[in-house]
Parts: structure tokens; C-alpha cells; sequence
């Protein structure tokens, strides 16, 4: 099995660190041209100037997930830069963890607008340059949180469900125009995100792994370059769940 996108464009979102930038390496070693948005600037730039090693048609702009017209201007950007978008992949995400009788409105609010509403936006303005091109594959990055749920993570299990019942939705909604709506659901992952756990929670984790291991961010980066291939054309509104059998 060969994966070529020469001549495609992707667009990611939260695609200056972690499983975002290598979603970036692994689409950019396979041909694609980038459009890498974040809302870090300088960690935007430094990740930019390190895959354009890999390849020159990379751009990255700061981009405000939750700001509709942030998305906006964004995709203008890349239509002005490419002509086309083919590849969107929602990853941009936070998280706000406590237990939800100590959970601020705030934080609640927060990564509900920055997980769901983010998705929501960025689909709902690169979707009408898919319908119109008849064709576009859309890629959300969910969490088995989103299935599962977990204690102290109301407001990420709430947006990473709400994230898997958009992509279920848009999947119906758009299929018709060649335009496929997946998402993945990645489960204990290496990242920074993950790195601030405690140890005995790790160790927890990973007890409840068939695997016995924890999954890298080239794990999900590999599901997305599947989702986004010619290989998954007949696969839309599904849930593709990476995360070493932790949930079955």
C-alpha cells in the first residue's frame, strides 16, 4: 500500500506540536502541501522552519480555532495560497481537567469552545470549498474519553463527544458531494498533554492496555493518512480508535 498526495493539500489545525505536527511530517512526507494553523506563534514559526525540510509548500498562520472568523481569513489564506483545500484534519484541542463540582464555568466553557465549537467552525467553512470541488476528506481528533468518559473530564469528555456526533452528522449530511467526515479516537498517546500525569496514574493506564504500551503520536498520524488517502473512499461517519485495544 502506497500513499501519494502530491498535488493535495491539508489543512491542520493545533499543528505546531504534538500529534498535530506529526500528523504535519507524515502528510509532507507523503507530498502534501500544508496549511499548518495554531494559535502559538512562535511555536508556529519554529515548526514551519522544521518541516520545511521535508517539504517547501509548507505555510503556517495563527489562527483562533474558536473565532469564526479567525477560521475564515485562515482558509482564504490557503485558497489564495493553493487554490484548493482537500485534507482537513480538526485537531486543535486543550484540556481543563477537575472534577466537576470544583470545574469553573470558565474552564468548562473553555475547551467546549476551543474542542467542539473549533471543529465546528473550521468544518462548517472548508466543508463548502469541499462540496464545491466535490471532493475532501475531513479528519476530527476525537478521544476514547469521548466514549468512555473519565472522571475529572467532563468538559473534554463532553467536547470529544460532541466532537464524534459532528462528524457522524456532517458525514449524512455531505456525503453526497464526494466529501467523507471520519474521526479518530486516540487512547493513552505520548505527548505533552499526557507527560504531566502523575506516574501512578501512567502506570494505571497502562495496566488496562492490552498492548502493555503506550501509543506514539505516529500512531494517529498514520490513521489520519489513512482516513485522508484514496485507500478509505468508501468509509465515511465512522470512529477509527487508536489506542492499543485500551477500549473494546
Amino acid at each position: 500500500m502506497e500513499f501519494k498526495f502530491e498535488g493535495k493539500v491539508a489543512f491542520i489545525t493545533g499543528g505546531a506540536q504534538g500529534i498535530g505536527k506529526e500528523i504535519a511530517g507524515v502528510f509532507a512526507t507523503h507530498g502534501a502541501s500544508l496549511i499548518i494553523g495554531d494559535i502559538n506563534e512562535a511555536l508556529l514559526a519554529s515548526t514551519v522552519a522544521e518541516l520545511r525540510q521535508l517539504s517547501a509548500q509548507i505555510e503556517g498562520y495563527v489562527l483562533d480555532v474558536s473565532n469564526l472568523k479567525s477560521c475564515e481569513k485562515t482558509a482564504k489564506k490557503a485558497i489564495d495560497k493553493y487554490g484548493h483545500i482537500d485534507i482537513l484534519v480538526n485537531n486543535a484541542g486543550i484540556t481543563r481537567d477537575n472534577l466537576l463540582l470544583r470545574m469553573s464555568e470558565e474552564d468548562f466553557d473553555r475547551v467546549i469552545r476551543i474542542n467542539l465549537k473549533g471543529t465546528f467552525n473550521c468544518t462548517k467553512i472548508i466543508s463548502r470549498i469541499m462540496m464545491k470541488q466535490r471532493y475532501g476528506r475531513i479528519i476530527n481528533i476525537a478521544s476514547i474519553i469521548g466514549i468512555i468518559g473519565n472522571a475529572g473530564q467532563v468538559n473534554y469528555a463532553a467536547s470529544k463527544a460532541g466532537i464524534i456526533g459532528v462528524t457522524k452528522s456532517v458525514a449524512k449530511e455531505i456525503g453526497s458531494r464526494n466529501v467523507t467526515v471520519n474521526a479518530i479516537a486516540p487512547g493513552y498517546i505520548q505527548t505533552e498533554m499526557t507527560a504531566v500525569l502523575p506516574d501512578e496514574v501512567k502506570s494505571k493506564m497502562l495496566e488496562s492496555i492490552p498492548l502493555k504500551r503506550e501509543g506514539k503520536p505516529s500512531d494517529v498520524a498514520h490513521a489520519a493518512l489513512f482516513l485522508a488517502s484514496d485507500y478509505s473512499s468508501y468509509i465515511t461517519g465512522q470512529v477509527l480508535v487508536v489506542d492499543g485495544g485500551m477500549v473494546m
